[in-house]
C-alpha cells in the first residue's frame, strides 16, 4: 500500500501557494496582493520558501501519512508517532523543484492569454493553474509513487 500523503500535501500546497491565484507576496504595488493573477521572480522565490516550509512541517515534523484502501475504498489519515532515524527528502525536493518550474508564468503558461503557450509572461489565469496543477500531479506522482524516488538523510 502506497503512502499518498506526499502527493496530496504537495498538490494542495501547489494550488494554495501558486503566486497570484490566492495571493502574491510581494505584490507589484503592495506587500501582499490578493487574486491579482500576476507573478514575478521574487514572488515565486517567496512562495517557494513557504512551500518548502509547509511541506517540511506536514511530512517531516507531523509525519502525515495517507493510505488509500482499495478493498474498503476508505481514506485513512494519521500522524505517525514513530520516529525513524532516516527522513525521505525526495517528496520535498521534487515538490519544490516542480513548484518553481511549473509556476504559471515563470517559464511558460499553458494556456496563455493570447496564445496556446506563452513563455515568461509573469501572468496567470484560472485555466493555466488547472493545467499546471494536472502536470504537477502527474510528474510528482510518477516520480514519488511509480518510480519510487527516495533521498534519505540520517
Amino acid at each position: 500500500m502506497s503512502d499518498w500523503a506526499p502527493v496530496f500535501v504537495a498538490l494542495a500546497l501547489f494550488v494554495l501557494l501558486t503566486p497570484g491565484l490566492l495571493c502574491q507576496m510581494p505584490g507589484r504595488t503592495r506587500f501582499v496582493e490578493f487574486g491579482n493573477l500576476q507573478t514575478s521572480g521574487t514572488s515565486i522565490l517567496v512562495h517557494s520558501i513557504l512551500y518548502f516550509a509547509f511541506i517540511c512541517i506536514f511530512l517531516l515534523a507531523f509525519r502525515l501519512h495517507v493510505y488509500l484502501g482499495i478493498a474498503l475504498l476508505s481514506l485513512c489519515f494519521f500522524l505517525s508517532g514513530r520516529r525513524s532515524k532516516m527522513a525521505d527528502w525526495a517528496p520535498i525536493l521534487v515538490g519544490v523543484l516542480l513548484f518553481v518550474l511549473l509556476s504559471p508564468g515563470l517559464l511558460f503558461q499553458l494556456p496563455g492569454h493570447s496564445r496556446h503557450v506563452e513563455f515568461g509572461s509573469f501572468k496567470t489565469n484560472g485555466k493555466a493553474v488547472v493545467v499546471h496543477t494536472i502536470i504537477f500531479f502527474a510528474i510528482f506522482t510518477i516520480l514519488i509513487l511509480a518510480v519510487g524516488v527516495h533521498i534519505y538523510t540520517g
